[in-house]
């Protein structure tokens, strides 16, 4: 129980300890993979063929897209 309590404080001094570098750092969170992105993919939904509600939402996306194009003219 004793190699336990010691381990245990010793990875929670080690995890203040990051989180206090952090604090001082700055800066936002940021992964370090770039998303999906970096892998080529453009969308979160790389379906060949997608549901029914994923066609649905490209189809009002398209139809605002145009309605707005179609103001800016």
């Amino acid at each position: 129980m004793g190699i336990f309590l010691i381990t245990l404080c010793f990875f929670l001094i080690i995890a203040a300890a990051m989180a206090v570098g952090y604090i001082f750092q700055n800066k936002s969170l940021a992964g370090s993979c770039g998303g999906l992105s970096s892998m080529g993919i453009e969308k979160a939904c790389d379906c060949d063929n997608p549901c029914e509600k994923r066609i649905e939402r490209e189809k009002a996306a398209a139809a605002k897209e145009n309605q707005i194009d179609v103001k800016n003219i």
